[in-house]
């Protein structure tokens, strides 16, 4: 496994006068989440497999405003959305991939209206795409046979009918993809979206994400497949609420896939 990772800033870029074929936007959670940053550097791992000649914003990158928008504060969400369209459109950039969802919706869907025009792709997108046009490869892999299932997040599936990249990206591991009795348009969320990742929940019968692991592990799976930070946390924090994080692991598909091809 290559502990190798070449990440180039926008600036550096800049100051040479190259232009990258994607900017990576790595989100808050993938910046400094520590699980979630494991997802950032097997993308990136992928990406330098690919040749892909992309970029991150690095130290000028901030939250995408999601969290404040969905918490009500329009204030604060336009703030930080305008802060990062400046920097965005004063390096003329056009194309995005990010590997968090609420970051995909929020820049994709709401920037528009700000002044933030791009083309911008979830990283399961991204992923199928260089796949499709063969600058990624995969033989065969460790996760062959294996039971996986899948879990839909919700600003990835429902909020923009992204069903079908990750489930083709899981099928190229060889492995089972099972589905649970919620997913795609009636998939059920982790609990963590609409800014409820920062909270305790309210009271009541049962915790959302302890409601949509038991769903997971229903299917019996050996794998949880997630492609979604907070999907991912809330998720793991459900495998470990039912002692089982010793026999069923929480894995990106990302890392799934940088697995298999032992980047």
């Amino acid at each position: 496994m290559s502990n190798e990772i070449n990440v180039p800033t926008m600036a550096s870029l800049f100051a040479e006068g190259k232009e990258p074929e994607v900017l990576f936007w790595v989100g808050c959670a993938g910046s400094f989440d520590d699980r979630a940053k494991k997802i950032t550097k097997a993308f990136v791992r992928l990406l330098n497999k690919a040749g892909i000649n992309f970029a991150v914003l690095g130290t000028e990158e901030s939250c995408s405003g999601d969290p404040a928008k969905r918490v009500g504060n329009e204030f604060l969400f336009q703030m930080q959305a305008v802060t990062n369209i400046e920097i965005l459109n004063g390096y003329g950039v056009k194309k995005i991939v990010t590997a968090c969802p609420h970051c995909f919706n929020t820049i994709k869907n709401e920037y528009p209206e700000l002044g933030g025009n791009y083309e911008v792709l979830h990283h399961t997108q991204f992923l199928k795409q260089l796949f499709e046009e063969g600058r990624l490869s995969l033989e065969g892999g460790s996760f062959k046979g294996k039971r996986i299932t899948y879990h839909d997040p919700c600003y990835l599936g429902r909020a923009n009918d992204v069903y079908e990249a990750p489930r083709e990206l899981i099928r190229k591991l060889d492995a089972e993809l099972v589905e649970m009795k919620n997913c795609k348009k009636r998939g059920l969320c982790c609990g963590a979206g609409g800014a409820q990742m920062f909270k305790e929940p309210e009271k009541g019968d049962k915790d959302v994400n302890i409601e949509r692991t038991e769903q997971a592990l229903e299917t019996r799976p050996d794998i949880i497949a997630a492609a979604c930070p907070f999907c991912n946390t809330m998720m793991t924090d459900g495998i470990k609420n039912k002692e089982k994080e010793a026999s069923i692991a929480v894995m990106d598909i990302t890392e799934l896939l940088a697995r298999a091809a032992d980047l």
